[in-house]
C-alpha cells in the first residue's frame, strides 16, 4: 500500500507539471510566433517480483510478475506546426510561411532564432526585433527611403531620392535545423541552438534547403489551439483526481489494517 501511495503521488506530480505546460500554452495563445509545448511522460522502474522467462521446473514463466512504480515527465516537445497568418499592413511585419527562423544577434554577440517577425527600426535605421536585437544579416534603411518592400525571397528594396528604380538594401536569410524540436527556449520569443537541434543551415527564403517564403505585412499567430488545450486541461484534471483517489484508497486500507490490530 505504501507503494501504491508513492506511485499515485508520481502521477499527481506529473499531472501538475502537465497543467503548468497547458497554462503556459494558453497564456501564449496570442503571442506572435509562439510554438505549442507538449509534455511527454514515461513509466518508471519496475519491481520484478517474478522475472519473465525465469526457470520454474519443468517450465519457464511466460509473463512474470512486474509492478510499476509510477510515471515521470520525460521531455517537453515543441510542436512546430504552422500558425495562421494575420494581416497587419505594417511594411516591417514579416511572417514565415513554411520552415525556418529569423536570426537576431543578442547583446553578448550570440545568435538567437525566432519566428516572431514584428520588426522595426532603431535610431540608426537598422532593422531590429522588439527586444532591439538586430536582424542578421544586418539591413539598414536610410531615413529618406520610401516604398520599402520585402519580397517572398527575402530581398529588401526601397526607393531613394533621385532614383526611379528601387535599390536593393539587403536580403533576409532564414535558418533551418535538422531537429528544430531540439532548440532551447529562451523567452522573449527567442530560441537557441543546442547539440540536439544541430547546427543551423542558412539559406534564402524559398531556397533549396526547405526554407519557407516570407509574407510582408503579415505576422504568424501562435499555433496553440485553445479548444485542444482546454480538452487537455480537463484530462489532466481527471488524471490528477484519479491519482488522488488512489492515495485515499490506500490510506483507507491502512486504516482498516490498523483497526484490525486493535
Amino acid at each position: 500500500m505504501i507503494r501504491a501511495m508513492y506511485t499515485a503521488a508520481s502521477g499527481m506530480s506529473a499531472q501538475q507539471l502537465n497543467l503548468d505546460t497547458i497554462a503556459n500554452n494558453l497564456a501564449n495563445s496570442s503571442t506572435t510566433g509562439f510554438r505549442q509545448l507538449r509534455l511527454e511522460f514515461q513509466d518508471m522502474v519496475y519491481q520484478n517480483l517474478v522475472t519473465p522467462g525465469a526457470a520454474q521446473s519443468p517450465t519457464t514463466v511466460a509473463a512474470g510478475l512486474q509492478i510499476g512504480l509510477g510515471t515521470i515527465p520525460a521531455e517537453t516537445e515543441v510542436i512546430n506546426t504552422q500558425g495562421e497568418l494575420n494581416e497587419t499592413d505594417n511594411p516591417l511585419d514579416v511572417a514565415i510561411e513554411g520552415a525556418g527562423f529569423f536570426q537576431v544577434q543578442l547583446p553578448d554577440g550570440t545568435i538567437a532564432y525566432t519566428r516572431a517577425g514584428q520588426f522595426q527600426l532603431n535610431d540608426q535605421g537598422t532593422i531590429v526585433d522588439t527586444n532591439g536585437d538586430p536582424l542578421i544579416p544586418t539591413i539598414t534603411i536610410p531615413p529618406n527611403a520610401t516604398a520599402v518592400t520585402i519580397t517572398q525571397y527575402g530581398v529588401v528594396n526601397a526607393t531613394l531620392p533621385g532614383q526611379q528604380n528601387p535599390s536593393q538594401l539587403g536580403q533576409i536569410q532564414l535558418a533551418t535545423f535538422p531537429n528544430p524540436g531540439g532548440l532551447q527556449l529562451m523567452g522573449n520569443n527567442l530560441l537557441q541552438a543546442t547539440l540536439s537541434s544541430g547546427d543551423p543551415i542558412l539559406g534564402s527564403p524559398g531556397g533549396t534547403e526547405g526554407e519557407g517564403t516570407l509574407q510582408q505585412g503579415y505576422l504568424e499567430n501562435s499555433n496553440v489551439d485553445v479548444v485542444t488545450e482546454f480538452v487537455q486541461m480537463v484530462l489532466a484534471e481527471r488524471a490528477y483526481e484519479s491519482d488522488s483517489k488512489v492515495v485515499k484508497a490506500a490510506d483507507n486500507m491502512y486504516s482498516d489494517v490498523n483497526n484490525m490490530a486493535q
